[in-house]
C-alpha cells in the first residue's frame, strides 16, 4: 500500500506493518500503544515533547542527540555507559554530576 501526498488520519489496529518506510511524514500528536519497534531505525527525528512510559529500551544505542531537559524517572540504567557527553547542569538524585565526577577524581588521586 502506498500513501503519497495525503492529509488524513490513519488508524491501524491489529496490523503488521513491518518493513514499512516513512519519510517526510508528520506524525505529531500521534499515539502509539502496544507497539513492537524492535530493530527500528530512527534518523533525523524530532521527539521534542515526546513521552515514553512503560517502555523497554534495553540495547538502545543513542548517538549524537540533544537530550537537554530530559527527565528520567524510575529508570533502570544498569550497565548504561555515557561517553563524551556534555553533563553541564545534569543531576543524579539532586546532586550535580560535576560534583560527583570531581569527588571521584579527588578520591582516585589518594
Amino acid at each position: 500500500m502506498k500513501i503519497h501526498d495525503v492529509i488524513d488520519v490513519v488508524e491501524a489496529t491489529n496490523s503488521t506493518l513491518s518493513g514499512s518506510s516513512f519519510e517526510n511524514v508528520n506524525l505529531s500528536g500521534t499515539s502509539f500503544n502496544n507497539i513492537n519497534l524492535s530493530g527500528t531505525r530512527f534518523n533525523d527525528i524530532n521527539f521534542s515533547g515526546a513521552t515514553f512510559t512503560d517502555s523497554n529500551m534495553s540495547g538502545w544505542s543513542i548517538d549524537d542527540v540533544n537530550l537537554s531537559g530530559l527527565r528520567l524517572q524510575n529508570a533502570n540504567l544498569s550497565g548504561a555507559e555515557f561517553t563524551g557527553c556534555r553533563m553541564t547542569g545534569a543531576r543524579i538524585d539532586g546532586i550535580p554530576v560535576q560534583y560527583l565526577l570531581d569527588a571521584y577524581k579527588a578520591a582516585k588521586k589518594d
